[in-house]
């Protein structure tokens, strides 16, 4: 067998960073980690290539060679994987579609020969065994959970590593809370399921073995959803693993707030090399946290958690969400005033939408207030239901959001202030590579010469050389993010303008 796995392109969004990877060249923050997975589960004597259309072209060429095409996408990726797939019956080529797309929308795809969906663990073997038998079906699913400590290692041989700003793993799935409007409960359940610790060493193993010295994400939607085993196994085993091979790489993750409720687990974190979370936020609303099921969220001072987890030496990115039934009319100016207290640099707001088979999409469809399918995109300025709140003053408050916290003079102000509240190890001080450099002068001509925000940037620039020499680098990568940020709300600005016309 010639097996050909396609990953379809990502529009251009807040978290595709496409404006941020031009500094230093490179052309995708990830690579595809569920089909190189896919990858290693396939027999050892059939041929595989990799085709990320986020990094390259798929060919004619590429096409007539493969007897089969593997395919996987999530739901921001439809109009490219919708492309693949009438390119593939264009050329003759059958299809084995999978992932979070096609498990929730499988009915939208009669074109496509195979559905394996669910988790590959469990489906693709059904699908290998009854194509050895010469009678495979069109669609493989399951109610049931894998076990992730008999997943293979990625195939991370089949990348071009350059290509990509981070290399990625992961150690768990599942999460132990549930959001009403968050799908991943129902793509991989409530209970944390985790690898073992000699799995995620060999994994990074993996990576430093091909040359890999740069960041690796941890795919996780919740990496702390099982405390315990974190503390005792994984995270000493990373610990020892780092300081045995000299730290070459640095990691970021996903968490919940209540992190900050656990001073042993950050030190350990941050010891094991961690130098950012993702966190959703959603709201300073509680009414909307309560609305939501967000009750981890509740009854905190949000603002006082960012600032101790970053005073360990996280840097926090965090989500927001305006559209809630219980939203009030003030909502709008109470979060840019909770974001740029927290000094949250990379805080992405966007429109909530309700993805099919989420617990927010039966209630909605239960209301009749469903009118559409989610884009996947809640930054696009799109809405898939009919609010409480009117649509215009909604969309029109979610403008004035953005259209604030990116502004250069907002924006340049909430690095400033994390900058100054940031306690990383001292001991734990970037690499120098020659991608920094070219980045810090790529920011110097498009930031400091002929951007917008040049007052801004060599204000900071000069700041940071003085008051914060250490966090210099990260100070120039965070001003290069908020170009980035201001194109994509440019772009999805002047596309609304456009569609209103």
């Amino acid at each position: 067998m010639n097996i050909l796995l396609v990953y379809p392109q990502y529009p251009v969004t807040f978290w595709s960073f496409t404006y941020a990877l031009k500094f230093i060249a490179k052309k995708a923050s990830l690579p595809p980690l569920g089909l190189l997975t896919v990858a290693a589960m396939l027999p050892p004597e059939w041929k595989q290539r990799l085709v990320d259309l986020n990094t390259g072209k798929l060919t004619d060429a590429d096409l007539r060679w493969a007897d089969y095409v593997l395919i996987s996408a999530m739901s921001i990726q439809k109009a490219s994987a919708d492309a693949v797939i009438e390119r593939c019956q264009q050329s003759g080529v059958p299809v084995v579609a999978g992932g979070p797309l096609f498990t929730a929308h499988h009915g939208d795809y009669p074109a496509v020969d195979h559905l394996v969906l669910n988790e590959a663990e469990i489906t693709l073997p059904l699908f290998l065994a009854d194509l050895a038998l010469g009678r495979p079906q069109r669609v493989y699913t399951s109610d049931r959970w894998a076990d992730v400590t008999r997943t293979p290692l990625p195939r991370f041989d089949l990348l071009h590593m350059k290509h990509y700003a981070s290399m990625n793993i992961q150690y768990s799935r599942g999460c132990p809370f549930d959001c009403e409007f968050c799908d991943i409960t129902v793509l991989y359940g409530r209970s944390p399921r985790t690898k073992d610790a000699a799995q995620i060493v060999g994994e990074l193993d993996e990576l430093y073995r091909r040359g890999w010295r740069s960041s690796v994400f941890i795919v996780d939607d919740n990496f702390i959803g099982n405390k315990g085993k974190l503390k005792k196994e994984v995270l000493p085993a990373i610990i020892a693993w780092m300081e045995q091979h000299g730290r070459p790489f640095t990691l970021f993750t996903e968490v919940s707030i209540n992190l900050a409720d656990d001073e042993e687990l950050m030190g350990l974190m941050v010891r094991a090399g961690f130098d950012q979370v993702f966190v959703g936020i959603e709201s300073p609303n509680e009414e909307s946290l309560s609305e939501c099921s967000k009750f981890q969220n509740r009854n905190r001072d949000l603002i006082a958690d960012v600032r101790k987890v970053q005073r360990a030496g996280l840097e926090v990115q965090a989500g927001f969400i305006v559209g809630f039934d219980q939203d009030p009319a003030t909502i709008f100016e109470r979060l840019i005033a909770f974001i740029q207290e927290s000094g949250i640099v990379t805080a992405m707001v966007g429109l909530l939408n309700a993805p099919t088979g989420t617990r927010l999409y039966r209630r909605l469809e239960r209301e009749g207030r469903i009118i559409t399918t989610a884009t996947g995109d809640n930054t696009d300025f799109t809405l898939n239901f009919i609010p409480k709140m009117s649509s215009e003053t909604l969309v029109n408050g979610y403008r004035r959001i953005l259209s604030t916290i990116y502004s250069p003079k907002n924006y340049y102000a909430r690095v400033r202030k994390f900058l100054q509240e940031y306690q990383p190890p001292k001991k734990m001080q970037a690499r120098f590579r020659i991608m920094y450099l070219r980045a810090m002068v790529q920011s110097v001509v498009r930031l400091g010469i002929i951007g917008r925000e040049r007052y801004e940037y060599w204000k900071l620039f000069f700041w940071s050389l003085v008051r914060k020499p250490r966090l210099f680098p990260l100070a120039i990568t965070l001003s290069i993010y908020g170009f980035h940020f201001r194109q994509v709300f440019r772009r999805h600005e002047k596309r609304l303008r456009a569609a209103r016309v």
